[in-house]
C-alpha cells in the first residue's frame, strides 16, 4: 500500500432504466481544487504506462468497464520502494486520489469500453508529466 494514495468507496446507485454513479464532492477526501476533468480510453489488454506527474493530483474514476492500475513509489536511487495494484471496476467502484510524484499506468481489462475519469486539480500541461519508458518497470 502507499500511504499517500487515497481510495474512497463511491455510491452506486440502482436504477431500472439506468445507474447514477457518485464522482466527486468538493467536501470528500483528497479534493484539493478544480482545474479539469478528462477520460481516457483503455482497449483490452492494452497498457497505458509509465506516468508521474510533478504537481497534479489525480482522482481516478472507472464510470464503466474494468481497469487495473499499478502505482510506484521509487527511492532517490531510482529503485522501486512501494507498489499498488487495484482493479477499480462495477464491482469494486471507487476513486483514487493520488498525489504528484506518485508513478502510474494502467491496463484495460473489460473487454467493453473501458472508461478512466481523470479529476484533477490543474490543468494539464506538457511540463508537468513525466513520460517513462514502459520497460522501465514491470506491469503487474
Amino acid at each position: 500500500m502507499i500511504e499517500e494514495i487515497i481510495i474512497t468507496h463511491l455510491k452506486r446507485i440502482h436504477v431500472s432504466n439506468g445507474d447514477v454513479l457518485h464522482g466527486m464532492k468538493k467536501t470528500d477526501d483528497g479534493y484539493t481544487d478544480f482545474g479539469e476533468i478528462y477520460f481516457s480510453n483503455i482497449l483490452k489488454d492494452k497498457i497505458k504506462a509509465w506516468k508521474i506527474h510533478k504537481k497534479m493530483t489525480l482522482n481516478l474514476i472507472v464510470p464503466s468497464g474494468s481497469v487495473r492500475f499499478n502505482f510506484i513509489q521509487v527511492s532517490s536511487e531510482g529503485l522501486i520502494d512501494n507498489r499498488m495494484e487495484i482493479t477499480v471496476s462495477s464491482d469494486n467502484y471507487c476513486r483514487i486520489t493520488v498525489p504528484p510524484n506518485i508513478i502510474f499506468g494502467f491496463k484495460g481489462i473489460g473487454k467493453d469500453a473501458n472508461i478512466i475519469a481523470n479529476i484533477a486539480d490543474i490543468t494539464h500541461s506538457d511540463d508537468e508529466v513525466k513520460k517513462i519508458d514502459i520497460n522501465k518497470f514491470e506491469f503487474k
